[in-house]
């Protein structure tokens, strides 16, 4: 399954990732920021794109997901310390993400929200179809991107699934503030080494890891019967209850104070459809879990505590000061340019050759051009404090304000700046405009070039695996075609080796049903695959047996000591000839993704060997002593040499027996052929007759020469030198 993970980073975030990589999904991220993050080995591809650009459309028709997740309330990416903005920019790009998937043909859209939406005290569990209730800013834009979502679905007809996680709290990342009673609670005895706890205040938390394990559930189901769910552990718990655990395991050093007043609050999310439709089981209980989180943060003290006091310096007023000063440099700039005009102005009053030139004129046109219309009217006004404050050397103050002139030379240097100055400004406007425009599609190109190589780069990675990974159908195929190249008797030794090498797993037994009740055990790869023994009753094993005859792949999902971990059986007809158990598999790979390959090569294997014994019953007249059940010395010598050679591969133990023979074969044959097993095998060669006891060493061969000799015939085992 292709699923797209949509979201900043964090322990959750990282804990999907590796759930869904372990379950063989493949698994896309797109980071939400431009800025080059970690990097995540077990993502398949990790776009650095914002939400609010347009290559998100151009990601979903590359990747084409049947899942995209969206964290939602859980993504870091948004700055929740001020709301009112974040609120805006998170309802924002939700909405562009939506419409950006909305022309998906398939795929499912899955948005993580919380219980924040729910602001009040309810005396009951939270139900799905209640009212939400949000009242901070940060609750109010979850909500909205709940609506938002189910107005996709009713308009577009989009799949969508909102998935509230009840006051979720985990083990966090070192020197990062997360939102949870439990983290809130244990950062406030750090720093005040008290515990207020109200013993009215009721809630319900859930483990992270036990949330990951519902989320991936639901997102990897193939149907879902509604559009909104409750995850919720149902445990209630109050703060009292909280905090004696929190001091618990904190230790001595904090004090617990009973800030019992009032109603209180209630709020637990009733999880009930989730739990009846995909089945909840609590792996971490409050014990456990707050036992990680206060031990976690205590041995990380000092970083948690850090970041909190940064958190609440007092970084705005540097931030104003810092704003005003930048703001004033322009005018500062006006004022102290404004002085050597003043003084060309004066010089120049009276002289011969620059009676005529006005400084003040060129003063304003000079700001106007370079900083625009608002500097104009500051130098504006300068220059004509300048002037009247030079004509008062000659008159006084009332004549300058009665002067005719002064007013015209005011309205033309005011107009003259304001013109140029809206000039300038509207020049410095366009260009910006197409500066902005060109790098909105330089962005847009660079974001199809990375597209672009992210996709060739996909490209390279399925066509390598088509061709060598070890899961494509041509790898499978290429394996298990040199099936063919060994001879009928040789076939189901070398499937152990087969299967062994395809499955990754050092311990391979192949089993050959014997009768109705037992199965012999044909080859294996190592002791600990043969740890059932020579011989089994395999209907004994029910769980196996159960799987097998409805032709299911069983998988030891209890980890039962005596069942291999994996298990196939091959069928000729309707009827069970072999039995494959596979010992060697690490838990995290018991999974759909291992079951589907063990059909697809026990079907391939199955051919083989059906081939095989179809060969071996065409020639089963020629193969045998007429008369007998005595293979033939051809016949015997090649499936000797099977053996032997199986044996120095190490897939096999055997011992070959020597019987004194005459001529009566016949009658020989038959009286030892009672003594053997129905595996066993007895034939002839070119000096005598033989008995071949396959998994069988010499040691207990002995036994087998013993009832031979007290039926009267003498025998021996034969020691042949077989080197691996």
């Amino acid at each position: 399954m292709v699923i797209l993970l949509i979201g900043g980073e964090c322990s959750l975030m990282n804990a999907l990732i590796d759930k869904l990589h372990k379950d063989k999904h493949r698994v896309y991220l797109i980071t939400g920021k431009r800025e080059r993050t970690r990097g995540y080995h077990k993502v398949f591809e990790k776009y650095n794109f914002p939400y609010d650009c347009d290559g998100i459309k151009e990601i979903f028709e590359s990747t084409r997901p049947d899942v995209v997740l969206h964290m939602g309330a859980y993504d870091t990416n948004y700055d929740w310390s001020q709301a009112r903005k974040e609120s805006v920019r998170f309802t924002s790009e939700l909405t562009n993400i939506l419409s950006a998937f909305c022309g998906n043909k398939k795929g499912r859209f899955v948005y993580l929200s919380s219980q924040e939406v729910f602001g009040k005290s309810y005396p009951e569990e939270v139900k799905e179809e209640e009212l939400v209730s949000a009242k901070s800013f940060k609750a109010m834009a979850v909500s909205q991107g709940e609506t938002i979502c189910k107005s996709y679905e009713n308009t577009r007809g989009m799949e969508t699934a909102v998935l509230r996680l009840d006051h979720l709290y985990g083990v966090p990342k070192k020197g990062k503030m997360e939102d949870n009673p439990c983290f809130d609670m244990i950062l406030t005895a750090f720093k005040t080494k008290k515990i207020a706890a109200n013993s009215r205040n009721e809630f319900s938390m859930l483990f992270q890891s036990d949330a990951v394990e519902f989320i991936a559930r639901l997102v990897t189901a193939e149907h879902l019967e509604h559009d909104i769910y409750h995850i919720s552990s149902g445990n209630r718990i109050t703060q009292t209850e909280l905090a004696e655990l929190v001091k618990k395991n904190l230790g001595e050093g904090c004090e617990i104070h009973d800030d019992t007043v009032g109603t209180g609050h209630r709020l637990v999310l009733d999880g009930r459809r989730y739990k009846e439709e995909f089945g909840q089981t609590i792996f971490v209980g409050y014990e456990m879990g707050i036992k990680k989180v206060a031990q976690y943060m205590k041995r990380h003290e000092e970083t948690f505590l850090k970041t909190e006091e940064y958190k609440n310096q007092g970084i705005g007023i540097c931030h104003l000061i810092k704003s005003i000063i930048l703001l004033l440099v322009p005018y500062a700039e006006n004022m102290i340019c404004f002085i050597p005009f003043f003084m060309l102005n004066n010089r120049a009053v009276g002289s011969q050759y620059f009676d005529r030139l006005d400084f003040y004129l060129l003063y304003v046109l000079l700001f106007a051009i370079v900083y625009g219309q608002h500097q104009a009217i500051f130098s504006s006004l300068l220059a004509t404090a300048g002037y009247c404050f030079r004509q008062m050397y000659d008159q006084s103050g009332f004549e300058v304000l009665l002067n005719y002139n002064t007013y015209v030379w005011m309205a033309q240097l005011f107009i003259l700046g304001m013109v140029v100055g809206y000039m300038r400004d509207q020049i410095r406007f366009v260009k910006n405009q197409g500066e902005e425009e060109i790098g909105y599609l330089s962005g847009q190109l660079d974001d199809m070039a990375d597209i672009n190589d992210s996709n060739v780069r996909m490209k390279h990675i399925f066509e390598s695996q088509i061709v060598n990974h070890k899961d494509s159908l041509g790898k499978i195929y290429e394996i298990t075609s040199a099936l063919d190249r060994y001879g009928p008797e040789e076939v189901l030794f070398y499937a152990a080796r087969t299967l062994s090498q395809l499955m990754d797993s050092a311990d391979v037994a192949v089993y050959t049903i014997a009768d109705k009740h037992y199965a012999r055990l044909f080859s294996s790869t190592s002791k600990a695959a043969g740890k059932l023994g020579n011989s089994v009753e395999y209907k004994n094993l029910t769980e196996i047996y159960e799987e097998l005859k409805e032709h299911r792949v069983y998988v030891n999902r209890t980890l039962h000591e005596g069942y291999p971990m994996m298990a196939s059986a091959i069928y000729e007809g309707n009827q069970m000839q072999i039995i494959l158990m596979i010992w060697g598999i690490p838990w995290e790979r018991m999974n759909l993704a291992e079951v589907n390959r063990l059909t697809v090569v026990g079907y391939l294997i199955q051919n083989a060997v059906v081939r095989a014994n179809r060969y071996l019953n065409a020639l089963k007249e020629q193969r045998y002593v007429e008369g007998t059940q005595i293979l033939d010395t051809k016949a015997f010598t090649q499936l000797v040499h099977a053996f032997e050679d199986a044996k120095r591969n190490g897939l096999t133990e055997c011992t070959l027996v020597k019987i004194d023979s005459d001529k009566k074969l016949e009658k020989k044959g038959k009286k030892i052929s009672v003594l053997l097993r129905q595996s066993d095998y007895i034939g002839t060669m070119e000096d005598s007759l033989y008995v071949l006891l396959p998994n069988t060493d010499q040691k207990n061969a002995v036994y087998v020469v013993k009832r031979i000799r007290e039926i009267g015939f003498d025998s021996h085992v034969v020691t042949r030198e077989v080197t691996a």
